[in-house]
């Protein structure tokens, strides 16, 4: 499966360089150093949500309610630095991804101890976030002039011609890699998903596991509420409406299964920058934005596709071993 998940990535990898090299046909400078830059920048939020999804994926589970869990966490800092100016920025982005670990919390609450179903529970959270964001603000708009530059500026700082955002993005793919591969937690994440039984039998808490992965995303949901703020300088309540569509897109498209356990971190970055590129170029050659929406949805299927043949593969081949392992045994018995 290492061997499958490689050349995905790579091959993923020589489709968005071929992208970009068409689009610069059509349009000189695409792929300038500068434009690639700010199509990172661009997509780094969306990089950071997949990742969340990512951990909640791998589980066997989704998470539909990390752009409503952006958009909470998003107006409840803007309002609380609008409110209280004072308040230094680090403490107002712990804040951020504290909110967004609580609400992380109650969807892996529902999922493990209650039992919901993770798409019907994370559907219903999309909704009362939603709502909570509106009786927060009372449907009003926190805009530029009542935030702080402090808060609005930080992120758009430039660093080696990438502004923080971008650098965020980077920082958390780092932190993510290396808790996916080095840690416990990581290899409790595949197995969940991979195959609950066995994952029982070696000791690992499959729902506690679902639980944190929940967290985890909230966690990456709510860092992403004050970028989001930050980089649009206003916060309402339908900011990132339907952004929870392009981090599963961005999952599936990256390699990683839904039927859990299988992905990486490499793939989900690879699929939220394809996304990144399609959405960034896509206007620059005059695509209608209907066509957008369809060429985007065009590439999921094909890209579940893809993913269900691969796992038939590995089924056939796992199936294939099994019914050839017994026939050595059996010759060894009838030569003793």
């Amino acid at each position: 499966m290492s061997r499958i998940l490689k050349y995905r990535e790579l091959l993923l990898g020589a489709v968005i360089l071929a992208l970009i090299a068409a689009f610069s046909l059509r349009a000189p400078g695409f792929a300038s150093p500068r434009n690639l830059a700010g199509i990172f920048n661009d997509t780094s939020i969306l990089i950071i949500l997949a990742l969340g999804q990512m951990a909640v994926i791998l589980t066997k589970s989704i998470d539909l309610s990390v752009a409503a869990n952006l958009a909470f966490t998003g107006m409840a800092v803007a309002m609380l630095n609008a409110a209280y100016p004072g308040i230094p920025l680090p403490l107002l982005i712990a804040a951020a991804m504290a909110i967004g670990a609580v609400l992380g919390a109650v969807n892996g609450f529902m999922v493990w101890i209650i039992g919901i179903p993770p798409i019907v529970a994370t559907l219903g959270t999309l909704t009362i976030y939603r709502g909570l964001a509106f009786v927060l603000s009372g449907g009003a708009w926190v805009n530029q002039t009542q935030m702080t530059s402090a808060f609005l500026d930080t992120p758009r700082i430039l660093l080696l011609g990438l502004p923080l955002n971008g650098w965020t993005a980077l920082l958390v793919i780092a932190v993510i890699a290396v808790v996916f591969m080095r840690t416990g937690f990581g290899r409790a994440l595949y197995a969940s998903g991979g195959n609950p039984t066995a994952a029982l039998y070696a000791g690992i808490d499959v729902g506690r596991t679902r639980f944190f992965a929940f967290v985890l995303s909230g966690t990456l949901a709510g860092l992403c509420g004050y970028l989001w703020v930050a980089r649009y300088a206003v916060a309402y309540v339908d900011i990132a409406a339907g952004f929870e569509l392009d981090t599963v897109a961005a999952c599936v498209i990256g390699g990683i299964s839904t039927l859990g356990g299988i992905g990486s971190v490499a793939g989900a970055v690879l699929g939220a920058l394809f996304l990144g590129v399609i959405k960034n170029a896509l206007p620059v050659i005059d695509i209608s934005p209907f066509w957008q929406m369809a060429i985007s949805g065009l590439v999921i299927i094909i890209a579940v596709l893809f993913n269900a043949r691969q796992e038939r593969r590995k089924g056939r081949l796992i199936l294939r071993d099994a019914a050839r392992s017994p026939a050595p045994a059996a010759a060894e018995g009838a030569a003793a």
